[in-house]
């Protein structure tokens, strides 16, 4: 790699032909199951099992497009894979439609925590918006208090199966709405009862991060962090609100990072890139982008590069240097792990273990942690993938 502060940067990529063929459960012989990950992009709402949905609908009288749960796993998929954001959130008004009450919230909490530790996460950061869970009356710090007490309850299942695992809150706002200020000041009484982040989260192209700037300038005093979605439904100069505006230390995908990036040159495995300077102050400053390769694909986050998972830029990222994490957004949309991600990257860019396993330890080290636990996570990684 060359020098930060050169404008141009050379890297090698693997050739796409010829690459050996990978089960989706192994790499290099080891079941990608087994290997400690962190997750730090996963919407609660996105991670509903597709049973839980069909049992709790049927209960509360809420109209189903299927008969039975695997067809509705499968109306899920269908939907959610059409190219289209907004499409692909309208499938959120069924599973937010039976997380109306502190049970049903408590129970699909609980099991998000034990399908995280079932695919070998060890660490996650699950986001989702308390203002879409009071239809039934619920306030907002009881919303907050039922989703806490399920991860608390999962955590203590796998604990029980030799797991360990600890899972911490996100709270999203919604950028159509006008309740940022409300969630920013709901965040900040959780912080130290399992709230470590706020996110601005929803349509975002038409919704700048400025529009949020009361909210955002309090946690901003209050020195508490911001991950906002960014750069998946819109590019550049949303990348920069959430930056400069939001104060953000990650990016919620961030996958439009790749426009300012121009491929001036390729010869043979050689690629030649030149860095725009908001690319490079994200590279350069180890923000992390929280990527989600098949929920792109899905939602058209990476047109402008192709309809394949080879088309993504994740490795062009990956190569330059940039702070890369794998991440599902939601499961249940997407119909994947943690697991099945970074089987599909590893084969489609001949990744191995040792990629694996940077990718778990930038997630690490980018979790809003204090420093002595984020150690402490890496070690565990570091073992696990040893081991």
């Amino acid at each position: 790699m060359t020098p930060h502060q050169r404008k141009e940067n050379r890297m090698s990529r693997p050739p796409r032909s010829h690459r050996p063929s990978r089960s989706e459960a192994q790499i290099e012989g080891v079941p990608v199951r087994s290997l400690p990950k962190v997750s730090l992009h996963d919407h609660l709402d996105g991670g509903v099992r597709a049973a839980t949905v069909f049992e709790l609908a049927n209960e509360a009288g809420i109209e189903l497009p299927t008969s039975d749960a695997r067809s509705l796993c499968e109306w899920f998929a269908d939907q959610a894979d059409s190219g289209s954001l907004v499409d692909y959130i309208k499938t959120f008004d069924l599973t937010i439609a039976v997380m109306q009450t502190a049970e049903n919230l408590t129970r699909i909490a609980r099991e998000f925590v034990e399908d995280l530790a079932n695919d070998g996460v060890i660490y996650a950061e699950v986001r989702w918006a308390p203002e879409q869970h009071q239809a039934q009356g619920l306030t907002l710090d009881e919303a907050v208090q039922a989703v806490q007490d399920g991860l608390e309850e999962g955590e203590d299942a796998a604990d029980e199966n030799g797991h360990a695992i600890h899972v911490a809150q996100i709270l999203s706002a919604m950028r159509q709405a006008d309740r940022s200020l409300e969630i920013a000041e709901l965040a900040l009484r959780f912080r130290d009862d399992g709230v470590v982040a706020f996110d601005l989260a929803g349509p975002e192209d038409g919704f700048p991060a400025s529009r949020h700037q009361p909210a955002l300038d309090l946690l901003a005093r209050e020195f508490f962090p911001v991950t906002l979605h960014a750069g998946e439904a819109a590019g550049l100069d949303s990348i920069r609100g959430a930056l400069l505006d939001g104060r953000a230390l990650r990016l919620g995908h961030g996958v439009r990072i790749a426009e300012d990036l121009e491929v001036i040159e390729t010869e043979g495995d050689e690629v030649r890139v030149r860095f725009g300077d908001l690319a490079r102050w994200v590279r350069d400053r180890e923000i992390a982008l929280e990527l989600s390769p098949s929920s792109n694909l899905g939602t058209g986050a990476i047109e402008a590069w192709g309809d394949s998972l080879e088309d993504h830029p994740f490795d062009l990222l990956y190569q330059l240097g940039f702070c890369v994490t794998v991440n599902t957004d939601n499961r249940l949309m997407s119909r994947t792990t943690i697991t099945r991600e970074l089987s599909l990257l590893a084969e489609a860019f001949d990744y191995d273990l040792e990629d694996v396993e940077q990718f778990q330890l930038n997630a690490a080290a980018a979790t809003f942690l204090p420093i002595e636990q984020r150690e402490e996570l890496i070690d565990l990684i570091t073992e696990g993938f040893d081991r």
